[in-house]
């Protein structure tokens, strides 16, 4: 409380909202700990924010990425079965601004777009809360890879292939097209 200049009632919200997110627990006679990592709750926004600002980056990033590979190309194929007017015009103007980018900031913030926009047209209101989960964390990884690559946009044919699969209805084309996209992606995490 001195420390930083705060209250009981400050110090003891600031504690519960730590207990609700995992990260400590406290017991009678035994105190306030920090419980194991396996214990946190890294689906919560906040928790994997922070995480990730402390982890080791590459293990970070490649734990990210095995989480994309495994949930991307199927919600691809389902945006492709399933995308509404509305889901697949967003996902459009997405891609429309990946095309117009003229620079890394505009490149990242629609290729975060894209993404997220693919989550949402694949009708599943169970994987669309998992974009704004690893949002924050996304587009910093976006931004990294689009600066380890010879120019900002040097993906976009990839991400066409996902646009025009999905546009065309065609499920297996835009998994196999956002699995492609996806492995460039590690591959220039790994590199």
């Amino acid at each position: 409380m001195d420390t930083f200049g705060v209250s009981r009632t400050v110090l003891r919200e600031a504690l519960r909202t730590l207990t609700s997110k995992g990260l400590i627990e406290s017991r009678p006679r035994v105190g306030t700990r920090v419980r194991p990592k396996n214990a946190w709750n890294l689906l919560d926004v906040d928790v994997l924010d922070w995480y990730s600002r402390v982890a080791e980056p590459m293990a970070f990033a490649l734990k990210l990425q095995e989480m994309r590979e495994m949930i991307e190309p199927h919600a691809a194929g389902l945006a492709a079965a399933s995308h509404t007017d509305e889901t697949f015009d967003a996902l459009a103007t997405a891609h429309a601004a990946m095309v117009a980018a003229r620079n890394v900031d505009e490149w990242v913030r629609a290729d975060l777009q894209f993404h997220l926009s693919v989550l949402t047209a694949c009708s599943n209101e169970l994987l669309i809360p998992l974009g704004t989960l690893i949002e924050r964390t996304l587009e910093a990884q976006l931004r990294l890879n689009a600066k380890r690559a010879e120019v900002f946009n040097a993906s976009l044919a990839e991400h066409t292939a996902v646009f025009e699969a999905i546009r065309e209805r065609n499920a297996v084309a835009a998994r196999a097209a956002m699995a492609g996209l996806l492995g460039v992606t590690r591959g220039r995490i790994e590199g």
